[in-house]
Formats: C-alpha cells, structure tokens, sequence
C-alpha cells in the first residue's frame, strides 16, 4: 500500500478510535534515564492535532522540572525550526492552522519528541508527508546527536513502513502498551 494510502487509512482510524490519552510519563523518564545523553536541558514537543497523542502532560511535567521546553515553527520550504516555549507563553495559529510559539529564541533540543500517523517495529515513522520531521532530525544530527521518540496509540503500529532515504529511524516509541525500544 503507498505512504499515501496508509496515512489515509491510519488518520481515519485513529480519529474514529480517539480516546483523549496521555503518554504514561513513568516510561518517558525510563527513557531519560537509559538514555547516554548527558545534560539534557532542552526538550522539543509539539501541539497535538488531528487526533494525536497529547504530549502536553510530559512538556509540563518536565517544564516544573526545570528542563526547557520548545515548540517547532512551520517555516518556507518543508522546513522548521524549534523555539523556546513555557506554559504561560501565547501561541499564535500558523498558515497551517497550528499553534505555534513566537520566534524569539531558536532551541536545538537534545530530546526530541515526534508525532506521527503510524510506526514499524524498526521505529520507522509514517509522517503527515511534508517531510519536515525527517529534515529537521537530519539537519540536527549533522552537528549533535538528539534523542528521538515518538508517540503513538499501539494500533498504529504497521508490519512495515515504506521507506526511503531521507526517512529518519526514531529512538523510541512509546504507545499506551509501552515502549518499543
């Protein structure tokens, strides 16, 4: 099936089975613990839509944990970036229609959690198609390694995810069954 069938597929299922669900933050921190990163100060979330995972209870949680949060801008071209973001910060609604913080200070997270539509147990990710998660890891690893996970509802994992070259491999996965390590 096409990239573009399966995110179809996976977007109408996850709308229709959407729960609102929060990723357990117990294995959040399993992961930061395990993780060979040392110092990690600066963390990239994302505002949820279209029936994604929330993230917002992690962002928080690490927030009053004295961590920095940021946010990804939609930018020109399939390209992002992330700037530093607090609870009590407005967000402003992008062309795209997605709250977006103002673009004060440019953040290059050392963990960066992802959306996306579906996942293979080679923590392969299906996106939105834009690219702009696989550009944004891949511009990120050519000056500091970045811890990746991704979250998602366990039925969006597939057998297989058709790759190509410039798809990026997460480090995680965590779901509401766990993590896929």
């Amino acid at each position: 099936m096409s990239k573009k069938n399966l995110r179809k597929k996976i977007i109408n299922l996850r709308r229709v089975n959407y729960v609102s669900h929060n990723v357990n933050f117990s294995h959040f921190q399993k992961i930061l613990k395990k993780t060979e990163l040392k110092n990690i100060i600066y963390v990239g979330g994302y505002y949820p839509i279209n029936s994604e995972i929330e993230c917002f209870e992690i962002l928080y949680k690490l927030d009053k944990n004295k961590f920095k949060i940021s946010l990804p801008v939609i930018k020109k071209n399939n390209n992002m970036d992330y700037y530093e973001w607090s609870f009590k910060d407005p967000l402003k609604i992008s062309q795209k229609g997605i709250p977006e913080p103002e673009m004060k200070k440019k953040i290059y997270p050392d963990v960066l959690i992802v959306p996306l539509v579906a996942f293979d147990k080679n923590k392969f990710r299906l996106g939105y198609g834009g690219g702009y998660y696989d550009r944004y890891i891949a511009k990120i690893l050519k000056f500091k390694k970045v811890l990746t996970i991704g979250l998602a509802f366990s039925f969006q994992k597939l057998k297989k995810i058709p790759i190509n070259k410039f798809d990026q491999k997460l480090d995680y996965v965590i779901t509401d069954k766990g993590i896929l390590k």
